[in-house]
């Protein structure tokens, strides 16, 4: 028995869950927060021009046993380490050495230019661990490893080890 049309109730009004999209929106911020910070370390590092003079002292720092790695970091990308090893051959005692890296390109120009304050290295167990030149300055004959840390090398790069110049030397 039929008792006539049924009504199709109209579908009640759902409130949207918001949720999901805040909590993903905050990652989002999170990973982008952490990229730029990760990427931004060496790009607050100055720039000094190509034909920068070298420091008087520079002379008395030889840069010797370079070698170069590369490992991932957290965003992604990779991080490419310049290591070596200086010795201060002067009579003066350094606190503090910047220095200028020159990456050319296959036709022997500069592809990228950046300058930064050399880490002296401290440990390297359990992992390689770095501090500035001022926490344990060079005295007249001390020998130390150094490394300098890159976020991005350009494309361009031709491969071979870049130039390391002396450019400031802070002496006490």
């Amino acid at each position: 028995m039929n008792t006539g049309p049924e009504l199709i109730r109209p579908a009640e009004a759902r409130e949207r869950n918001w949720m999901p999209i805040i909590i993903a929106a905050g990652v989002v911020v999170l990973v982008v927060g952490i990229v730029i910070f990760v990427t931004s370390r060496n790009h607050n590092s100055q720039v000094a021009p190509v034909t920068a003079a070298a420091d008087p002292y520079a002379a008395s720092l030889p840069v010797t046993n370079v070698q170069m790695s590369e490992s991932a970091n957290l965003a992604g990308g990779k991080v490419t380490y310049l290591d070596g090893h200086i010795a201060n051959k002067g009579s003066k005692t350094v606190s503090g050495i910047m220095a200028q890296v020159l990456f050319r390109n296959y036709a022997h120009e500069v592809a990228q230019n950046e300058s930064q304050p050399m880490m002296l290295i401290r440990t390297r167990e359990p992992y390689i661990d770095t501090q500035p030149v001022s926490a344990a300055p060079l005295k007249p004959g001390d020998e130390r490893d150094f490394r300098l840390s890159f976020d991005t090398v350009t494309p361009n790069w031709d491969g071979a080890y870049p130039e390391i110049r002396i450019l400031r030397v802070q002496t006490q």
